[in-house]
């Protein structure tokens, strides 16, 4: 006979997650549950996940999936960890959670797992990575984050996301067209199949003349690999810099720390989500406030 908590679980980390046997009654001296449990656990008492890939989430979609869990509760439990008495940080599922606070839920079922740092960066984003409407660019960047933060080789990262080894450079080598290119193929203006054919092309600047022609032109995939037969026809256009627009929680982020440094602080980010925060000052004075609100 099958353990339904097992198929609750359905696709996605199950094959990472492989949950053991649980007991929702399971307590210890620490909190209410245990770790390897599955429990209703109360929404306040759930941290988020500081380790989240993704930055955006369609609120029409969330108010849909709101208006399920009311009639039909939530069917996927959530994926969490201990942090200390009754205190839980997400792992997995957080659309579920915001979609269950919308609904004006008190509690959510979740499976209390173990887990550090590296672990949840690396479930967080091999999570990502198996939705279904990821654009090619967030794939390559999860896989290139998972490459280096989580110090996996290609091959392990093979086997972990279920993906050849031939696929997962494909994607990586996105991250080294120009930014418009990269852009236009998170924005759905050009295909992977565009994205291909670009890439194989080896001039920057052809690079993006292509990307626009493209764009412009409507052209097909096949029409991409006809023209890159025939670069010395392709017009090389004078290529402007693509400023990468700032999230609203880090645009708002940015207005708070103007406010907490009374300074006309910025926070720099480009299409890669690599950046820094700059605080400007114009006396030592200044500096010294800086330093001491930053407690150093």
């Amino acid at each position: 006979m099958n353990n339904p908590k097992k198929k609750a679980l359905g696709r996605g980390l199950s094959a990472i997650l492989e949950s053991p046997e649980t007991d929702i009654t399971s307590k210890d001296i620490s909190g209410n549950y245990v770790a390897g449990a599955i429990a209703n656990i109360p929404v306040g008492s759930i941290d988020a996940n500081p380790f989240q890939p993704r930055e955006e989430f369609d609120e029409t979609a969330l108010r849909d999936l709101a208006d399920s869990i009311r009639e039909q509760g939530i069917i996927q439990p959530l994926t969490i960890r201990k942090m200390g008495f009754d205190k839980y940080q997400l792992i997995s599922g957080e659309r579920r959670l915001r979609a269950a606070k919308l609904a004006g839920l008190e509690t959510v079922p979740a499976y209390i797992r173990v887990a550090n740092d590296e672990q949840m960066l690396e479930w967080a984003l091999i999570e990502n990575i198996q939705r279904e409407n990821l654009n090619a660019i967030e794939i390559a960047i999860s896989y290139t984050r998972l490459l280096e933060e989580c110090d996996l080789t290609q091959e392990e990262l093979s086997k972990r996301v279920g993906k050849n080894r031939a696929t997962i450079s494909n994607y990586i080598r996105l991250l080294k067209l120009p930014a418009e290119v990269q852009a236009a193929l998170r924005d759905g203006q050009i295909s992977m199949g565009h994205a291909r054919s670009i890439i194989s092309v080896e001039d920057p600047l052809k690079q993006v003349a292509i990307t626009r022609k493209i764009s412009k032109d409507d052209l097909s995939v096949r029409d991409v690999e006809k023209l890159v037969k025939q670069l010395e026809k392709i017009p090389v256009e004078p290529v402007k810099p693509l400023k990468a627009t700032l999230p609203v929680k880090y645009s708002e982020a940015q207005q708070q720390l103007k406010d907490r440094f009374s300074s006309n602080v910025e926070i720099k980010r480009d299409v890669k989500g690599k950046g820094s925060i700059v605080i400007p000052f114009t006396s030592d004075t200044d500096l010294e406030k800086i330093i001491a609100i930053l407690g150093i």
